[in-house]
């Protein structure tokens, strides 16, 4: 069969709405993301023993399974175990939720340590409250720091949304499956999609490079 890349066109709409759907995921999950990393990051740099090991159970736990295990454990599993049944997004943004917070959560946990505890110190030592310290002195330094593998962590968690095809999640790789199984044009439906993902990505990338020449990170 010979290529004809102007199906490619017919498909456009397709393509940006399942584009449209794996950026919702992938922003909406990152935000929780966000939250729950920083508080586990928190929890294993500043928590006592208690916090530091309920913090480091879930991080070992979700990095050494795969997301595609995690999503499923929430689809099919969860309703079992707790008779509670969620639609395959919710289920999709709660896995990038809670996958992603995993390894935010040691991203987050190395940026603060990694500032000289005499800065700590000083901000004890001048009466602000250890929150304070965190907030105003620590966090900025730490923030700066974090940007470069938060950037890594967002690409890697919007390539992830593909392996939701396999609870139906309507998301590009998806949509780019259902159109190749209606016409059989694998060549042009898949070279879309990876095109389509790599303006996403690449797109991602210009953002991050841009806020880390602004910061004027080394």
């Amino acid at each position: 069969m010979e290529t004809d890349w102007s199906v490619i066109l017919d498909y456009l709409p397709q393509l940006f709405a399942g584009a449209r759907t794996t950026l919702y995921i992938t922003v909406v999950g990152l935000v929780g993301g966000l939250v729950l990393g920083t508080l586990a990051g928190l929890m294993r740099a500043y928590g006592g023993r208690i916090l530091n090991l309920i913090a480091f159970a879930y991080i070992e736990v979700i990095r050494g399974t795969p997301i595609v295990v995690q999503v499923m454990f929430l689809y099919f599993a969860l309703p079992v175990l707790a008779d509670l049944r969620i639609d395959p997004m919710t289920a999709a943004v709660l896995a990038i939720v809670v996958n992603a917070g995993a390894y935010i959560a040691e991203i987050v946990r190395g940026a603060f340590l990694s500032i000289g505890r005499g800065l700590t110190e000083a901000g004890l030592a001048i009466g602000l409250p250890y929150w304070k310290v965190l907030t105003y002195i620590v966090g900025p330094l730490a923030f700066r720091r974090l940007i470069p593998p938060l950037g890594n962590q967002f690409i890697v968690s919007l390539k992830d949304t593909s392996l939701f095809i396999v609870i139906g999640v309507g998301e590009l790789t998806r949509t780019g499956q259902e159109i190749m199984a209606a016409n059989f044009r694998a060549v042009e439906i898949w070279s879309a999609v990876a095109v389509i993902y790599l303006i996403m990505t690449g797109s991602l990338s210009l953002i991050l490079r841009t806020i880390e020449k602004r910061m004027r990170i080394l």
